[in-house]
Formats: structure tokens, C-alpha cells, sequence
């Protein structure tokens, strides 16, 4: 008999039930206490979850009335520091009578009015023929600004920017010049450019010369190659003759 395998018995037949693994204890960390510790610490009202802990009110300390009523200060007594006016006369005080004046109000009237400067009307203008009068001054029909001395005279600031934009142009001209200076860059005199220019043309008529002996039938690659050489050589000279043209001055840089 095999000794591996057990032996038969009827007991065997009997379902046996499970048996539940023993679970290894819950691991607990050693730094719990002073993590706790520390949030508590940097915690603040309202920045967790919920709001913060506070003191519940006690019920006896319930809302009364006229208790958010505000209070008026205390009474104070009302004192008057400036001087009074003057007291109204008794019924038995009398004026001072029998005092009289020896102007004549009619007579210095009319000389006041006679000597007097007449006033000038107020300068107005009507828009309406129904009369609406409006003050002239402010309605800008009046020529003002045209009897200043200042009248048409370029203001300073503006001589001012002209004269830094001068300046300015100035220097950018000396940089440009210095600039080329250092350079070495040689400017083409006109005849220098016209001797170029007509060697260039002279130039382009033997090529377009060449160009036009070629054959009629182009039936080999030496023969396409010669027309392809021959037609980017006409094709550089004439973008040459155009700059040249374009440009009236032109300068050299000595390499």
C-alpha cells in the first residue's frame, strides 16, 4: 500500500468544515501619535472638513428684547459760548425823533445815473426763430483763439521733438557710416556700375546667342544638359542687370 496516501476510512466521507485563516495582527504605525500631534497644532477654523468646534451657546442665555437696541449716550447740559444778539426794546423805550437829513436823494440819483457808464448788453445769439437766446462767450463763434499772440506759432515741445528726431537721425547716420567704415565696404562709383551693367548685358547677348544655335531636336542628355546650363546662366545675369538697375547706389564688401 502506497504510505503517501491515506487510508480509506468512512469518517473521510464527512464534509469537514472550513477552517478560517489566522489573520496576522493590524499593523499600527509608531509615528501616530505625533502625526496627530502635529495637526492638531497647524490646524485652523474651517480649513478641514465640517466646521470648527465651537462653544455651544447655553440656553439660558437666550435673546431678550430690546437687547440689540443701541443705546443713546448720556444727557449732557447744553451751554452757549458765542455772544447773544442784542435785547429787543422795551415798550417803554422810545427812538431818538426830530433827526433829519438835508440830501437830496432825488438829485444825487440822477447824477449818479447821468454820470454813470452805461452797461453793456450780454452778447447772446438766437438759433430759433421762436427766440431762444443763448450766451455767445461759450458757444465758440466768437474768434478767439485767432487774436493770441501765440496764434500759428509751433509750440516748443514740438520744436523740442523735432530737434531730438534730428539728433537722433544724426547719430543713426554717423553709426552707419562708422559701420561701414569698419567694414571696408567700397561704394561703386556711377561709371564702375555702368561698366558693370553693360558687361553684364554683353554677357547675356553671347549667352542668349549660344542659346539660340542650339538644335531644334533635343535628343540627347548632353545636349539637355547644355540647354539647362545655358538657360540658368540667362536667368542669373538677368536677375543681376535687375538688381543693378534697381539699386543706384551700391557698395562692395572686401572679403
Amino acid at each position: 500500500m502506497d504510505p503517501t496516501c491515506s487510508s480509506e476510512s468512512i469518517y473521510n466521507l464527512i464534509p469537514s468544515g472550513a477552517k478560517e485563516p489566522l489573520q496576522p495582527p493590524r499593523y499600527t504605525s509608531i509615528f501616530k501619535t505625533t502625526v496627530r500631534e502635529d495637526i492638531e497644532k497647524t490646524k485652523t477654523a474651517m480649513k478641514t472638513m465640517g466646521p470648527a468646534k465651537v462653544e455651544v451657546p447655553s440656553p439660558k442665555d437666550f435673546l431678550k428684547k430690546h437687547s440689540k437696541e443701541k443705546t443713546l449716550p448720556p444727557k449732557k447740559k447744553f451751554e452757549w459760548n458765542e455772544p447773544r444778539k442784542p435785547p429787543v426794546p422795551l415798550r417803554t423805550e422810545h427812538p431818538v425823533m426830530g433827526i433829519q437829513s438835508g440830501k437830496n436823494f432825488i438829485n444825487t440819483n440822477a447824477a449818479d445815473v447821468i454820470m454813470g457808464v452805461a452797461k453793456k448788453p450780454k452778447p447772446i445769439y438766437v438759433d430759433k426763430r421762436t427766440g431762444d437766446k443763448h450766451d455767445l462767450e461759450s458757444s465758440g463763434l466768437v474768434p478767439k483763439f485767432i487774436n493770441k499772440k501765440d496764434y500759428g506759432v509751433t509750440p516748443e515741445y514740438i520744436c523740442k521733438r523735432n530737434e531730438e528726431i534730428k539728433k537722433a537721425q544724426e547719430e543713426y547716420d554717423n553709426y552707419v557710416q562708422e559701420n561701414l567704415r569698419k567694414a571696408s565696404m567700397k561704394k561703386l562709383s556711377d561709371e564702375e556700375r555702368e561698366a558693370v551693367l553693360q558687361g553684364l548685358k554683353k554677357n547675356w547677348e553671347e549667352v542668349h546667342k549660344e542659346f539660340q544655335s542650339l538644335s531644334v531636336f533635343i535628343d540627347s542628355i548632353p545636349k539637355k544638359i547644355r540647354k539647362q546650363k545655358l538657360e540658368e546662366e540667362m536667368k542669373q545675369l538677368e536677375h543681376d542687370i535687375g538688381v543693378i538697375e534697381k539699386h543706384k547706389i551700391i557698395y562692395i564688401a572686401n572679403k
